[in-house]
């Protein structure tokens, strides 16, 4: 999240939007982008609705809690998934620069398959 929010600029400049959901309530969203100085959009999904669509939720994942799986997604305008980063593990989240070289690949033909 932190090489995402280095790199706004450099998604601004592909017209790409930077947009993070999460299932914790609001004010502890809030609190976690102030601490963490995130300025991109973060969203609190806390009935799981986006979540549940894009088949992430991990349920009782913490605590007894349902949580989101990492995961990393390139939509296109329409919302079809162009490329996909899904991982079991927050230690195994994509980079911005692979993000953005991914886009890149997107832009010029070079990549055809969402990755998964």
């Amino acid at each position: 999240m932190r090489s995402l929010q280095q790199n706004l600029d450099k998604f601004a400049a592909r017209g790409v939007s930077v947009v993070a959901v999460s299932v914790d309530p609001v004010d502890v969203t809030r609190k976690h982008c102030e601490q963490q100085g995130y300025t991109f959009p973060f969203l609190s999904d806390t009935k799981t609705e986006v979540i549940r669509r894009y088949d992430l939720l991990h349920a009782a994942g913490f605590g007894g809690a349902d949580i989101s799986r990492p995961a990393e997604f390139l939509l296109d305008a329409k919302g079809k998934v162009l490329w996909l980063n899904l991982t079991e593990s927050i230690k195994v989240r994509a980079k911005a620069e692979e993000i953005l070289k991914v886009m890149d690949e997107l832009a010029s033909g070079s990549r055809s398959k969402p990755r998964k």
